[in-house]
């Protein structure tokens, strides 16, 4: 990506897509993780130190952490966001809604 030519381009690369390509874009993300998790864990489990990130060192088992926790404060504002347009409150989702990550529509 040539961010200094185009810096906006996270905030509208997919504006045209719909729901269902970005769906299957989210899914497929969801898939290749799992499997580079499966075979991060079967190289060298969850004490294996990664490559350094600008100097920095730590093992798989900090950056799972790290992802976990950042997921569930996008979780978090998403959540509060939805909460903001359709007025419902607490934990569950309404009745049929798809299961994240299963590939069901």
């Amino acid at each position: 990506m040539d961010w200094d030519n185009d810096p906006d381009w996270p905030w509208r690369t997919a504006a045209e897509d719909s729901p269902d390509e970005l769906l299957d874009l989210w899914n497929g993300a969801v898939e290749r993780s799992r499997q580079r998790l499966a075979d991060a864990l079967d190289g060298g489990g969850p004490g294996m130190l990664l490559p350094p990130v600008n100097g920095d060192v730590g093992s798989l088992r900090r950056m799972l952490i790290d992802l976990v926790e950042e997921y569930a404060r996008h979780v978090g504002h998403a959540d509060l966001i939805r909460e903001s347009v359709d007025g419902l409150v607490g934990e569950d989702p309404p009745a049929g809604f798809p299961s994240p990550g299963a590939g069901v529509r």
